[in-house]
């Protein structure tokens, strides 16, 4: 559990602790730790879907995504003019297709006044490629990596991913979709972009009265102590927005595009609905729930019925985080938030039935008799009681293997981890956000989850992959490791203090 002490400094209430009774303290801690839009959010604006990118084939018939990273102003609230951050536009970015079996060579340039990558979240790809903090593209610079589609269809993301600067440009708005698409899930689900399989980035900020950006709380000011949680969620970068929908089924493919904030899905009526995805591609079948929780960087892909006329909230109720009362409303368990009005038509197109089962990849095997677990321990902004070195290796696993990862969140807030390059299965998962193959997992506090890791195709001694909370402010402040795939037998050869080559980007022409 965090000390009180520790609880005061991360709050930034020290001082006011030694001038303020305690009752008056936990009370103001309590309301201005208190947040949501419930009853404030009008919802007549249309919701604003991300354009689908269009490629070209270059002369090496690889598949080529012209990504222009650049600073901007969005009306993010009525009236109000606010500056962010976008790819090929203001904020956030263009839906990127890629199907299986293709090369592709997305072409990244930086026309921002700072540094930054772009992270492929969720891919199977050479750590070259990967776009962590190793593959820092300086401003004015191109940079473009290519590798070849190899993995299940599936809803994966791509955002910055700068070494202490992440969650900056990550609330700006760097971030959009890609969708993996793999002919053996073709046909089975609404999969008509924009008209029956909608993408929903959500992401929350507070908006002042000028149309600035309120960011307390991205360095743990005030009373954050996970890190930002706004006062608004934005959909698509829409406020209050209505969909209209046509069809008896829609499919919502969703992502959690916030640096902090744990949302719970459900319709407001209590409906159920069924989830069908996760974050590597969809489940073995339909699965019925009335919510489901998403943290940051995680995707769930839902199915929702309508009827004729019906006006329909998807909102996100106040989140189990599993801390106790006060922390629990401080990393955002008491917020409750209306998200996306589904407008339905009079009449509605039909659609087809959900399949009984879907075309999952395999769960994730336990590995072979003998191979030892790994244990990460998540502490105070460290993994195994040691903070982000980018020139340290921290291990080396064999291509072709799993492994057995056991995360235990040794403190009283929240915390979740992300793998890069790799799949896994949580072993003896029973909760909706918890199903399928997944890369990133909510871990509560005083909790252990153990996952079954597959380390994708790819294998390099040299260049690391990582591993975090994607809590971006705890990433930011240390809650990160590295790895390296290597050939079987040579896990003993890396050795972990050699500098790492980071490969300038040259421009292109």
């Amino acid at each position: 559990m965090t000390s009180r002490r520790r609880f005061l400094r991360l709050a930034g209430l020290a001082g006011l602790a030694t001038v303020v009774p305690a009752g008056a303290l936990a009370g103001h801690v309590w309301v201005t730790a208190g947040r949501g839009n419930v009853g404030r959010v009008r919802f007549e604006r249309p919701l604003a879907v991300p354009p689908v990118a269009t490629p070209r084939r270059d002369a090496a018939g690889r598949t080529v995504h012209e990504l222009a990273l650049r600073a901007g102003t969005t009306e993010l609230l009525p009236g109000r003019s606010t500056p962010t951050w976008g790819a090929n536009g203001s904020y956030l970015g263009p839906t990127l297709r890629m199907r299986r079996g293709d090369v592709v060579a997305p072409r990244v340039r930086n026309d921002l006044p700072e540094a930054t990558t772009l992270h492929w979240h969720g891919m199977e790809l050479p750590a070259v490629a990967d776009g962590g903090p190793h593959q820092l593209v300086p401003p004015g610079d191109t940079w473009q990596p290519s590798w070849r589609i190899d993995q299940p269809a599936a809803t994966l993301w791509y955002h910055p991913h700068p070494h202490g600067s992440t969650r900056h440009h990550v609330h700006r708005g760097l971030a959009g979709m890609i969708l993996v698409d793999d002919d053996r899930a073709t046909g089975l689900l609404p999969e008509r972009y924009g008209v029956d399989d909608i993408p929903l980035v959500l992401q929350d900020r507070t908006v002042t009265d000028d149309g600035g950006t309120d960011t307390d709380g991205i360095d743990f000011g005030g009373t954050d102590i996970v890190g930002l949680l706004g006062r608004d969620v934005f959909v698509n970068g829409t406020w209050g927005p209505v969909l209209r929908v046509t069809t008896q089924r829609i499919r919502l493919r969703v992502l959690n595009a916030s640096n902090a904030r744990v949302y719970d899905l459900a319709l407001a009526d209590g409906r159920p609905f069924h989830l069908v995805g996760s974050d590597q591609g969809l489940l073995p079948a339909p699965v019925e729930t009335d919510h489901v929780r998403v943290s940051p960087g995680e995707r769930v892909e839902l199915v929702v019925a309508v009827r004729p006329g019906e006006r329909l909230l998807l909102v996100s109720r106040p989140p189990e985080l599993g801390a106790n009362v006060l922390y629990d409303r401080l990393a955002g368990g008491d917020n409750e938030f209306h998200l996306l009005l589904l407008a339905a038509d009079g009449q509605l197109a039909p659609s087809a039935p959900l399949p009984a089962r879907l075309p999952a990849a395999a769960p994730v095997a336990p590995p072979p008799p003998g191979r030892p677990d790994r244990r990460f321990d998540l502490g105070d902004f460290t993994i195994n009681g040691r903070t982000m070195d980018l020139g340290r290796i921290d291990f080396a696993v064999p291509l072709g293997t799993t492994e057995r990862w056991r995360i235990r969140n040794r403190q009283g807030v929240p915390h979740n981890f992300h793998v890069h390059n790799a799949a896994f299965t949580v072993s003896g998962a029973t909760a909706p956000d918890m199903r399928g193959r997944k890369d990133t997992v909510f871990v509560a506090p005083g909790a252990e989850v153990t996952l079954l890791v597959s380390f994708g195709q790819h294998a390099d001694p040299t260049r690391p992959y990582m591993f975090h909370c994607h809590l971006l402010a705890h990433e930011d402040a240390g809650m990160m490791g590295q790895y390296v795939v290597v050939a079987p037998g040579t896990e003993d050869q890396v050795n972990p203090t050699n500098p790492i080559p980071h490969p300038h980007p040259h421009p292109h022409p």
